[in-house]
């Protein structure tokens, strides 16, 4: 059995993140994987000396000597082909013995929701007739985006809706988008044992 353990930034994320993962692992590696509670650490202390390599010390912790570890947050402003590969170098020489691999959802996690918007449309109050932008990676502020499908007076949060969406999200649709496409070849290298991974 493989086990696998997210850093991750935000409380919607420690909800969501291990949903996501089940349900590739369901896909590329069925009954051989094991999701370990995601570790939640502040972006700003990620990008921080030392905090990301404290975080590395507890996920390897968790995960034992044959475990793999997947670092995901948003790029909000940040450009992932640059930061990415930052963080990917410290995550690494952290966890030397480890598979790890960084994956920077462009511009936020919630951009995977407008790009399977015909599969969320009609949960939690978001319209049934919601289609996806032409660009969903392209949309400053996703969450605000959703926001704009529910009803006046509701709005998108991630502790309440983030996880129930993931559920929703087809994973196929999702993968126009080019971070979770990258989030999926980089979860499926991991659970196949995998070395350390590039942003590519």
């Amino acid at each position: 059995m493989r086990r696998i353990v997210a850093i991750v930034e935000g409380h919607g994320e420690v909800l969501a993140v291990p949903t996501l993962l089940h349900r590739i692992a369901t896909r590329v590696a069925p009954d051989e994987t094991i999701i370990v509670s995601p570790l939640r650490v502040h972006r700003s202390k990620i990008v921080a000396p030392g905090e990301l390599e404290q975080a590395m010390a507890l996920a390897v912790r968790r995960i034992g000597s044959d475990g793999c570890v997947l670092v995901l947050l948003d790029a909000d402003d940040d450009c992932p082909a640059q930061l990415g590969p930052h963080l990917l170098e410290r995550a690494t020489g952290a966890a030397p013995n480890h598979a790890v691999s960084v994956v920077l959802a462009k511009s936020e996690y919630e951009a995977w929701f407008l790009a399977s918007a015909t599969t969320v449309a009609g949960h939690l109050g978001i319209r049934s007739g919601f289609s996806p932008p032409a660009e969903p990676e392209a949309v400053r502020n996703a969450k605000g985006y959703l926001t704009d499908q529910m009803p006046r007076g509701q709005s998108y949060s991630p502790t309440k809706h983030q996880q129930e969406l993931t559920r929703a999200l087809d994973p196929d649709l999702a993968r126009s988008a080019p971070s979770f496409d990258k989030l999926w070849r980089e979860v499926a290298s991991l659970l196949a044992g995998g070395a350390a991974q590039t942003n590519r």
